[in-house]
């Protein structure tokens, strides 16, 4: 079981098991909200809980970002065809057991930071 929380504490979620290996993303939305890349792992919707009063910006016709209105933090990232939500890995509490497994959209990552040598990369680019 994972759980987590936003960085004030008024979302608070908890997932019954992951669906996919956890990623860093280098697109340009996840860095522009994030301040870096994101960090996430996707997991089932069916045992996945939150708490609290998310926000929900639509980053683009298909998908969703989700956010607590109170500190900011960027907690979801939601598909609109998929039984699947990426929760961010930062958000997570205690020890998960989880490492990074791959880095995606690697053709649009900040010129300021090099990707590590390790794992698997897609450099699929934004559209």
């Amino acid at each position: 079981m994972l759980k987590g929380s936003c960085l004030c504490g008024k979302i608070t979620f908890t997932a019954a098991r992951t669906a996919r290996d956890p990623a860093a993303c280098h697109c340009s939305q996840c860095r522009k909200q994030s301040g870096h890349y994101w960090a996430s792992v996707n997991v089932w919707m069916e045992g996945f809980r939150v708490s609290g009063p998310v926000r929900w910006y639509a980053a683009s016709e298909s998908a969703k970002r989700g956010f607590c209105p109170t500190c900011g933090s960027f907690l979801f990232w939601k598909s609109e065809d998929e039984d699947e939500i990426g929760v961010a890995l930062g958000a997570l509490d205690g020890e998960t057991g989880l490492h990074l497994e791959r880095h995606i959209f690697t053709a649009d990552k900040g010129d300021y930071y090099d990707i590590p040598a390790t794992g698997p990369r897609e450099a699929e680019a934004d559209e």
